[in-house]
């Protein structure tokens, strides 16, 4: 037999002539997929489940040889632990307690030593990530030599935001419309809330009250809990999802996982591939926006996101004015309405009363951006 083969031997039913076929031993770590039916017959039931149990354990093999723990992260995983647990003790959330484990990792694989500080800063400070996420990085480590009573000086990034990517409305919807039923879902919600996806992913049927067409949620990072309107639309789609479990959705995670496979799939198949920079964030990012562009008052806008301090939506004010500066600022759609049925309608779409003239009540809303 050849080196590194195995040999399939075969018995002919008509004529009991025996041959054998030769195979590359690399067959051995796949599963029997790739065999002919012929093929898989002659092996038996009983040889086909050899097989893949073998290719199985030679997978999980692998999976457990891709990284060996370095000296540092072994030196620095009980420590590591220990904050984790009083994080989470102090009220942190799974996110925040998740993002502190992700910055630890990242610094340990890179070779910091997490009880050098000064090793650290030179380790963090080659490390291509923004300025902005240094920055957040920082604040972590400024917590883990506080708990492991070592001192240091903190460096100092800048963390200049920047202008995130704000498609239009159409972009979205048709995102949304060629999205998977829940993938769908989820995105019609985040875009009519404006929410977290970690928010969306908390909800439960009992969040949702059908008659009213609200949705009640519990907010992430400190922000305010809110309970915000949904569409007709929007209710339809939940309603159609399968009921049975506690929540509507998976975690954020698998559905952001989720979002980017089928993303991909569609930009490719539409030939639009403007597609691929919409995330869950942009929702947020595209409803803080429009809302400020759409009623100029900050305050409204940091009541539908949830922000605890108006700082954080003075964020959406300034992408507002850089998006929109080019714009007429009377870029408005104009309706008179008499009777209350008329009033009715209009707000119903979207109008706002803004005022009399010659007798009559004047509404408008802003063109929806092309």
């Amino acid at each position: 037999m050849p080196t590194g083969e195995r040999v399939q031997r075969y018995r002919c039913a008509d004529y009991g002539h025996r041959f054998s076929k030769h195979f590359p031993q690399k067959k051995l770590y796949s599963t029997n997929a790739h065999l002919a039916p012929d093929q898989v017959g002659a092996l038996g039931a009983q040889g086909a489940k050899n097989l893949d149990k073998q290719a199985q354990e030679i997978r999980l093999a692998r999976r457990k040889q891709v990284h060996t723990p370095t000296e540092n992260e072994i030196k620095a995983a009980p420590q590591i632990e220990k904050l984790l647990v009083q994080l989470k003790n102090d009220g942190k959330n799974v996110g925040t307690v998740r993002n502190y484990r992700k910055t630890f990792n990242r610094l340990l694989r890179a070779g910091a030593d997490l009880f050098e500080p000064e090793n650290v800063k030179a380790i963090l400070a080659d490390l291509p990530n923004k300025p902005r996420a240094k920055k957040n990085m920082v604040a972590q480590l400024s917590v883990w030599f506080d708990f492991n009573e070592i001192n240091w000086r903190p460096p100092k990034y800048t963390g200049e935001s920047e202008i995130p990517y704000i498609p239009t409305e159409a972009q979205l919807d048709l995102l949304i419309a060629a999205l998977g039923k829940i993938a769908a879902t989820f995105c019609q919600i985040l875009k009519e809330t404006g929410a977290r996806p970690g928010e969306i992913s908390a909800v439960t049927w009992e969040s949702i009250n059908f008659e009213a067409k609200t949705l009640r949620i519990g907010a992430e990072k400190g922000s305010n809990s809110m309970i915000l309107p949904l569409s007709d639309k929007a209710i339809k789609m939940i309603g159609n999802l399968p009921q049975g479990t506690t929540y509507i959705f998976k975690k954020a995670d698998s559905m952001r996982s989720n979002l980017y496979r089928q993303r991909r799939i569609i930009a490719q198949r539409l030939a639009a591939p403007s597609l691929n920079q919409i995330s869950f964030k942009t929702f947020r990012h595209w409803k803080g926006t429009t809302e400020q562009h759409k009623t100029k008052d900050p305050w409204h806008v940091k009541l539908i996101l949830g922000h605890k301090s108006i700082t954080s939506t003075e964020t959406y004010i300034h992408i507002e004015k850089m998006l929109y500066q080019n714009e007429e600022n009377d870029n408005y759609i104009v309706k008179v309405a008499d009777t209350l049925e008329e009033t009715i309608k209009l707000m119903e779409v979207g109008f706002e009363f803004h005022t009399e003239a010659e007798g009559h009540k004047l509404y408008r809303k802003r063109k929806p951006r092309q």
